[in-house]
C-alpha cells in the first residue's frame, strides 16, 4: 500500500507559492522577450556579394511564445480552481515549460527559416545560407521554460495548501459563517449592517412581521383596530 505524501507545513506552502508565482511570471516574460530577439544570423551569396540575413525567435518557431501565453493563463487558473482541477492545471503548466525548453533548443538546429530568406534575397530557389550562427536568445527562452516547469512542479506538490479565489467566504460544509451583531457603540457598523439588509441588533429582518400572536391573530401593526 502506497503511503500518502506528508502534508507540507504552512510556511513551506507560502514559500512555494511565492516561488511559483514569481518564477512562473519571470519565466513567461523571458520567453516572450526572447522570442522577439534575433536567434540566428547568416549570409546569402549573390553574384559574389554577401547579403546579411537574420531571423527572430518568433520567425524561427512560434511555439515557445504560444506556450508561454498558455502557461501564464494556467498560472492564474491555479488559484481559480481546487482539488483535481488544480492538479490538472499544474500539470499543464509544467508541460508548457517542458515544451518551451524542447522547442527552443530544437530551434538552434533549424536553418530553414534563414534559407527561405536567402532564397527571397537572391531570387534563387534552393539558395542556402552560409556562416550561420545562433545567438544566446534560444537558451534564454529555454531558461524561461525551465522556470515555468519548476512553477508547475511546485503547484502540483504544494497547490493543495494554497488559497483559492473566493476561499475566504467558504467554511466547513460550504456554509457562510454567521455574522456577529453590529456593535451599537460603532455607528459605522450599524450603517454597514443596514446596507446589507440586516438587523443591526443581531436579529433577522422581518422576524416579527406577520407572526401570529398567542390568540392566532397577526401582530398589531400600530394601527387602532377599535370600531
Amino acid at each position: 500500500m502506497t503511503a500518502k505524501p506528508p502534508t507540507p507545513s504552512p510556511s513551506a506552502a507560502r514559500r512555494a507559492l511565492g516561488a511559483a508565482v514569481l518564477g512562473g511570471a519571470l519565466g513567461a516574460a523571458l520567453v516572450l522577450i526572447a522570442a522577439g530577439q534575433t536567434w540566428v544570423e547568416g549570409h546569402a551569396v549573390r553574384g559574389g556579394v554577401r547579403l546579411p540575413l537574420h531571423a527572430t525567435g518568433s520567425e524561427v518557431t512560434g511555439l515557445p511564445s504560444a506556450l508561454a501565453l498558455v502557461a501564464l493563463a494556467a498560472l492564474v487558473a491555479v488559484f481559480a480552481v481546487r482539488r483535481t482541477a488544480r492538479t490538472a492545471v499544474a500539470v499543464l503548466l509544467a508541460l508548457c515549460g517542458l515544451g518551451v525548453i524542447v522547442s527552443s533548443v530544437a530551434a538552434t538546429f533549424d536553418t530553414a527559416t534563414l534559407n527561405e530568406k536567402a532564397a527571397e534575397a537572391t531570387g534563387l530557389v534552393g539558395a542556402t545560407t552560409t556562416d550561420v550562427t545562433f545567438s544566446a536568445w534560444p537558451y534564454v527562452a529555454a531558461l524561461g521554460g525551465l522556470l515555468l516547469l519548476l512553477a508547475g512542479v511546485l503547484a502540483q506538490r504544494f497547490g493543495a495548501a494554497w488559497p483559492a479565489m473566493g476561499g475566504r467566504y467558504e467554511r466547513s460544509g460550504g456554509r457562510k459563517a454567521p455574522r456577529r451583531p453590529a456593535d451599537p457603540d460603532r455607528p459605522d457598523e450599524l450603517w454597514r449592517a443596514l446596507d446589507r439588509g440586516e438587523d443591526p441588533t443581531g436579529g433577522r429582518p422581518d422576524d416579527d412581521a406577520g407572526r401570529p400572536d398567542d390568540n392566532g391573530d397577526e401582530a398589531d401593526d400600530g394601527r387602532d383596530r377599535r370600531p
